[in-house]
């Protein structure tokens, strides 16, 4: 801010909602070199205790801002906005490693289209961020970049696989970015870390670019998804990125929407707190019951309902994500094990532990994924919207892999289910911080809505979101 060059001011902006940074920057009550100054110094002072960057380099934003700021006409919806960027989203100049050593140094020559999206609106590129070698774990570490911190507790992790991306965000170190979901990636990290974002609908983010690529079950599991502080903030950048694009034979031509309060209260939400089969903390079961107590008094119908599908979806996504997942890294690995991440042979060793998949299982499992997201559907007439845990655990210790919840055992993947549902239901799913553990950190709520109708679901979460809202770490103040 000029003329305020003090550290408390310059921390304070840079936890500001991206909203809030960009009116500032419209009305000319700051330039984009100060922003972008605000968020480096920023960077500089945390990442050291964080590590959540996979690429970043100050004098090449320092040149970007400028360039920004000497555009005076024809400025894009996010001129001069500070975002960061997955590490397994092309961005040219920057690496795009996928967190592995066996794709180190790896630097993309053309941006992804979402990438280019957020140029074209006018967006600062600060860098890319830390994720899990190939996606595949809730923890963010590798052997090429090393282990991402959560901001609330430098012991726990951001969650994965968009944790240095939640990480950045949470800690003021980024006002927003872009992240990718398969099995919760945007989802789980943002309630891990205390921030919001949204797993669209595949295809109303356009996926091309991504690595790995968004193809065969993936097109149907995964989505690029925004990420930042405040539902407004998500729902601003989704407004930018979505839209289809015709290379994409996942993305169709659907048109963005902006439903009122009376749309969003036609929908009755259905709630539940556990899948009735494995538990969740106390305080989990309180933030849904909290968020339920705001929508009602928001004049939203809330009614006790779950899905009968869930356990066969999480068996499916397991079939899909895991073991498929494996299957397709097997030749690019193979003869290379000894230069894996141990969060990578994690993920293997789980695969491996499967029933083998033959071509029939297979063929069935695909069939049995339509008939499942048929009756899934069906089910949700009644429900069109849905209200539930994004895990049964807050932000977990680094290689933590069990918890005793109500006096039972609770393994590492089982704890996260409640996102992978919605992954093979291919419905869109928003976080939103609602209420906090006994230890201090963040707990998120998740709002799903059925396929290609994300804007109501961002509707009814920006509605958890106002009552509740960001809280920034303590050592992002």
């Amino acid at each position: 801010m000029r003329g305020k060059g003090d550290r408390a001011a310059v921390e304070h902006l840079t936890l500001m909602p991206a909203v809030r940074q960009l009116e500032m920057l419209r009305a000319g009550e700051l330039s984009v070199e100060e922003l972008a100054e605000a968020h480096i110094r920023q960077i500089e002072r945390l990442e050291p205790r964080l590590n959540v960057f996979a690429d970043f380099d100050a004098e090449r934003v320092r040149v970007q801002a400028r360039r920004l700021d000497a555009v005076k006409e024809k400025r894009g919806p996010l001129h001069g906005l500070p975002v960061t960027v997955k590490s397994s989203i092309a961005t040219a100049g920057l690496k795009c490693e996928i967190g592995s050593l066996l794709c180190e140094g790896d630097v993309p020559s053309e941006d992804a289209v979402v990438v280019a999206r957020l140029r074209a609106a006018g967006a600062l590129i600060l860098g890319t961020t830390n994720c899990p070698e190939f996606l595949m774990a809730y923890e963010t570490a590798n052997l090429l970049h090393g282990r991402t911190c959560n901001p609330w507790d430098v012991d726990r992790t951001p969650g994965g696989s968009s944790g240095g991306e939640s990480a950045a965000i949470a800690a003021g170190m980024s006002a927003g970015g872009l992240g990718s979901d398969s099995g919760g990636s945007v989802r789980v990290p943002a309630h891990f870390t205390g921030i919001c974002s949204l797993k669209p609908t595949p295809g109303r983010v356009p996926g091309d670019g991504h690595l790995p690529p968004c193809v065969g079950p993936f097109s149907t599991l995964g989505a690029i998804g925004p990420m930042a502080r405040t539902m407004q903030d998500v729902a601003q950048l989704f407004r930018v990125l979505s839209g289809q694009d015709r290379h994409d034979p996942a993305s169709a031509p659907v048109a963005l929407r902006e439903p009122g309060l009376e749309e969003l209260r036609t929908q009755t939400i259905g709630v539940f707190e556990d899948d009735g089969l494995v538990p969740v903390t106390a305080e989990t079961r309180a933030a849904v019951q909290a968020a339920v107590l705001v929508l009602r008094d928001a004049g939203f119908r809330v009614e006790l309902f779950r899905p009968s599908t869930l356990e066969p979806l999480r068996r499916l996504w397991r079939k899909f994500f895991v073991q498929c997942g494996a299957m397709f890294y097997a030749p690019m690995i193979r003869g290379r094990e000894d230069r894996l991440s141990p969060v990578f042979c994690e993920f293997l060793r789980i695969a491996e532990a499967q029933p083998p998949l033959t071509a029939t299982t297979l063929l069935e499992a695909w069939a049995e994924l339509d008939v499942l997201r048929s009756k899934t559907l069906a089910e949700m007439d009644e429900h069109p919207l849905l209200l539930c845990p994004v895990a049964s655990v807050p932000a977990f210790r680094h290689g933590e892999r069990s918890w005793v919840i109500d006096g039972r055992s609770v393994d590492y993947l089982d704890a996260v289910r409640h996102t992978q549902w919605f992954n093979v239901l291919a419905a869109p799913g928003a976080v939103v911080p609602v209420g906090s553990s006994p230890e201090g950190l963040p707990i998120g709520v998740q709002v799903v809505a059925r396929p290609f109708e994300d804007e109501i679901t961002l509707g009814v979460a920006s509605i958890i979101d106002a009552a509740f809202g960001y809280r920034a770490p303590t050592m992002a103040t």
